[in-house]
């Protein structure tokens, strides 16, 4: 399905049948879909890629394989976000960065992907950091960020979260973190889950996606 189509569904509010249809063909084999964990502690599920749009499931889950993030949680993406939480809950902080020199907190890393992984490469500038707005999402929420915009996505904590991510691509932007002054460039491989793997999370978010107590839209 392409990303027009699963905005329509969306704004429609039939993502819960649409994501149950996606992720029961996952977990039955049926999609050619593998799900990579990602940095950032989710499990992605990506569905399309065509030039600068994007479509993904994104599940967070303690019985789910997570990676850790060499940076930090704060990052700003080169694409328009659209989230819908699909269940559970998903607290989007704003974050508030300043330029800064002496008294930086943070240093902004550029964030290439590869098909290799991710190739983290440390910049000339500094910030400092703090945490702002923060704002809470439920099941059938649906939340906008722009592209360049630095924010975190936290989900309480032993909490169950599935949202439908879309992105379109904004040329000339990149893809930030903040991370530690210090910290070299490197290379963080995404691993890919194998096909039993996979399917075990789809099926976990789709039976997720049915007990959980309040509409996901």
């Amino acid at each position: 399905m392409k990303y027009q189509d699963v905005l329509d569904v969306l704004r429609g509010g039939g993502a819960r049948e649409w994501a149950s249809g996606v992720l029961g063909d996952i977990a039955g084999g049926r999609s050619g879909v593998r799900a990579v964990r990602h940095p950032l502690g989710f499990v992605c599920l990506p569905l399309e890629r065509a030039g600068e749009l994007g479509v993904c499931l994104h599940l967070w889950s303690a019985t789910l394989p997570q990676a850790r993030s060499t940076t930090s949680q704060v990052h700003c993406h080169s694409w328009d976000l659209v989230s819908h939480v699909l269940y559970g809950e998903v607290r989007n902080v704003h974050a508030v960065v300043t330029d800064a020199a002496r008294d930086a907190t943070h240093r902004v890393f550029e964030v290439v992907s590869t098909p290799d992984g991710d190739v983290i490469r440390p910049t000339g500038r500094t910030v400092r950091y703090a945490a702002g707005q923060a704002e809470l999402f439920g099941p059938g929420d649906t939340y906008t960020l722009s592209a360049g915009a630095f924010h975190s996505s936290v989900i309480p904590e032993g909490g169950e979260a599935a949202t439908v991510a879309l992105g379109r691509g904004r040329p000339g932007l990149g893809d930030l973190s903040l991370g530690p002054l210090g910290t070299p460039a490197h290379q963080v491989r995404r691993e890919r889950l194998d096909d039993d793997g996979t399917a075990r999370a789809a099926e976990l978010a789709r039976r997720s996606l049915w007990t959980s107590n309040t509409p996901g839209g």
